[in-house]
C-alpha cells in the first residue's frame, strides 16, 4: 500500500475495481446523484502504450448540495464534485481512495451543515459494506 496522503481516505473492496466503482454509481444514482465522469483509466493510458493494473475514476456530485456548499466558498468548487478512484494493486486487491469530507471542511473553513451535505463518508461506508 502506498503511504498516506493528507486529507485522503483510502480503503479496501473486496469487489473488483470494475465491481466497485458499478456498485458505487448503483448507490449514487439511488440517491439521485449525479454521475458526470467515469473513466477507465487503465483502458486510456493502454492507448497511450502504458500497462497499468486496473483503475477507474468517478466523478459525480449533486448540484443541489454543491450548491449551498459552493455558496459558503466558492473556491470549494475545486474539489466538486466529488471524486472516487478505485484501483487494483500488485496482489490484486482493490482499493477505495477519496477526499476526506473533513479535510474539505478544514480546507475551505466550512460549516458542519456543509460537511453533512457533502456526505461522502458514509457513501463509501455503504459501498463497502
Amino acid at each position: 500500500m502506498l503511504a498516506p496522503s493528507v486529507g485522503f481516505i483510502t480503503r479496501l473492496s473486496k469487489l473488483t475495481v470494475e465491481e466497485t466503482i458499478d456498485k458505487l454509481e448503483q448507490i449514487l444514482k439511488q440517491k439521485n446523484v449525479t454521475i458526470y465522469l467515469r473513466i477507465d483509466q487503465q483502458a486510456e493510458a493502454a492507448k497511450a502504450g502504458f500497462q497499468l493494473n486496473a483503475i477507474e475514476f468517478l466523478l459525480f456530485g449533486n448540484p443541489q448540495k454543491g450548491g449551498q456548499v459552493m455558496a459558503e466558498n466558492p473556491v470549494a468548487a475545486i474539489d466538486l464534485p466529488l471524486k472516487v478512484l478505485a484501483r487494483e494493486d500488485a496482489a490484486h486487491q482493490t482499493w477505495v481512495t477519496y477526499n476526506e469530507a473533513a479535510f474539505i471542511q478544514q480546507r475551505f473553513s466550512l460549516s458542519e451543515e456543509a460537511i453533512r451535505l457533502i456526505g461522502i463518508d458514509q457513501m463509501i461506508t455503504a459501498l463497502l459494506s
